[in-house]
């Protein structure tokens, strides 16, 4: 039996099941490139959900996390602070543009990140309603999950979800949705659902994740800037999937040039290692008193070590313009390959830099969701050696994220087997049809 089949039976007597995964199991891993237990190399177009862009296992963040692991590992730092977290938040706050002076709180993952910013918005503003959006992912925590814009199966059996969270629609000009019916679909949430002066926050993913990599237009975060400022209201940009180069900015916000009042970070910041951040102005930062903040894991110093190292590469390797770099070839190649005959079924391909996604369809005129297209394209990459992961409400958008480190070799390579995946998957559903 081989050590995959054997760690998969062992996974099913031990591992609770609503813990998803596949069934590689990894033994090692280096830059692009993974290893599973039976010796089989992959390439990695996943990067652990955007969370290694520089890589498995970037030499510069392993020797940050070695030399700081000599001195302490945990502290606690409201118990002892130390000079490295201090260093971090300050360049974070150097990193965010909100148009103000900025203070910065780090936390662990993604979703305590944006719980802590809600806890921010309501502090500040004395207001408890709070507006995410369609299609949102923001965590599987009550809190997130409540937040989070896609039913199954992130609520699916968990019960009631607190109150005061309204979805409001999320601009989709790939099925129809322009910003003019989202933002009519959020005046009405106000006008009939809660009252705009009992919103304390809008969360909104400026590339959305989960959800299927939709571009937020620029003219909807510009709107949701105006209706905040007039109201009174947080804006809240959730950059924890496109933050941290991945678009070929540092933020995805940077491309829209609209600035947010708090910024959630996670996934990419520390190479790996398990830490988040929140990120905004100073007067809603630092609304909430003092020991209302933090977490006993909260800031770990050898995930601020990797994540100081991680800062240090993006700017020294330039990998804002490598992910720019690294989404036109994907975008290049996807394109060529959907402007074949027979090939109607990839309906549209979006995203920015090294966050790209493309959308499987039944047809480019229904625009009917493929869903069981996009899993059998993920299902055969995954035997021709290549890890790829679908998303998207409807389940039928395949999205791609290569590490930002990846070798030109490495992403040709990757985007061979992609495409002798799509070709096989659809070569299969003509004959099937």
């Amino acid at each position: 039996m081989s050590q995959n089949k054997e760690l998969a039976q062992r996974r099913a007597a031990a591992v609770a099941r609503g813990v998803a995964g596949k069934g590689i199991y990894v033994a090692r891993a280096q830059n692009s490139e993974l290893w599973d237990a039976d010796g089989r190399r992959y390439l990695d177009f996943t990067a652990g959900i955007a969370v290694n862009n520089t890589g498995h296992r970037h030499p510069k963040v392993m020797a940050a996390v070695a030399e700081q692991a000599e001195a302490f590992t945990h502290t606690c730092f409201h118990v002892g602070p130390f000079e490295a977290y201090v260093r971090l938040c300050e360049r974070l706050n150097g990193l965010v543009d909100t148009g103000g002076e900025n203070r910065a709180a780090l936390l662990t993952t993604g979703v305590e990140a944006v719980e802590n910013a809600i806890k921010m918005a309501r502090a500040r503003t004395g207001r408890s309603g709070v507006i995410a959006f369609s299609g949102a992912f923001h965590g599987r925590t009550l809190l997130g999950m409540a937040l989070t814009g896609k039913a199954h199966p992130y609520k699916t059996g968990f019960g009631a979800m607190p109150a005061e969270i309204y979805h409001a629609p999320f601009p989709n000009p790939f099925l129809g949705v322009s910003t003019e019916d989202a933002l009519a679909g959020l005046e009405r949430i106000l006008a009939s659902d809660i009252c705009a002066d009992r919103v304390a926050a809008f969360v909104v993913e400026p590339v959305q994740g989960e959800g299927g990599f939709n571009v937020a237009p620029f003219d909807f975060l510009a709107a949701l800037r105006e209706i905040a400022d007039r109201h009174g209201i947080v804006l809240i940009f959730d950059e924890i999937q496109g933050g941290i180069a991945r678009t070929g900015r540092m933020l995805s916000c940077e491309h829209s040039g609209v600035k947010a009042d708090l910024v959630t970070l996670a996934k990419g910041l520390a190479g790996g290692f398990p830490l988040s951040a929140v990120v905004g102005k100073a007067d809603v930062v630092d609304a909430p008193g003092a020991g209302g903040l933090g977490g006993t894991y909260a800031g770990n110093p050898l995930a601020v070590a990797a994540a100081n190292a991680v800062l240090d590469v993006i700017e020294e390797e330039g990998l804002c313009a490598r992910a720019a770099a690294i989404g036109e070839a994907i975008r290049t190649r996807l394109t060529a390959l959907a402007n074949r005959p027979g090939f109607e079924a990839i309906g549209d391909i979006r995203g920015f830099g090294a966050m790209m996604a493309f959308e499987l369809v039944e047809d480019r005129q229904s625009k009917a969701a493929a869903p069981g297209l996009a899993n059998d394209i993920v299902a055969k990459a995954e035997d021709l050696g290549l890890i790829i992961l679908s998303c998207g409400t409807r389940a039928n958008v395949v999205r791609l994220l290569t590490p930002l480190t990846i070798p030109d070799a490495d992403l040709q390579e990757g985007l061979d087997l992609l495409e002798q995946a799509i070709t096989a998957s659809i070569g299969q559903l003509s004959k099937a049809a």
